[in-house]
């Protein structure tokens, strides 16, 4: 920390960022197409795990259909672990092989 002085103050501290220091970075929530996940099922873990409204978990649903993946939603790294878990074990456990990643944004 340096110290400046402030008119009115005496020796005010005024924090320095070291540099490269900026905002956290944000994270793709990836699905992935499969043959054997049903649609009705990437649509209940958008509605669940996204708060995606239907129409916004069908329109997601259809992306990872259509063209092999889609963004569930964008989070800082701690959230999108923690949604990539998070699906991975609902899937895991309903029986479907649905693949979900995080990717930089």
């Amino acid at each position: 920390m340096a110290k400046e002085k402030k008119e009115g103050f005496s020796d005010t501290l005024v924090e320095e960022r070291p540099p490269g220091v900026g905002k956290p970075g944000r994270y793709l929530v990836v699905l992935h197409n499969d043959d054997y996940t049903t649609m009705d099922f990437v649509i209940e873990v958008l509605l669940q795990f996204f708060n995606h409204d239907q129409e916004g978990a069908q329109r997601v649903m259809f992306r990872v259909h259509q063209e092999g993946k889609g963004v569930a939603g964008v989070y800082p790294f701690e959230i999108a672990e923690t949604k990539v878990y998070q699906v991975r074990e609902f899937a895991k456990a309903h029986g479907f092989p649905l693949r979900c990643t995080m990717e930089k944004e």
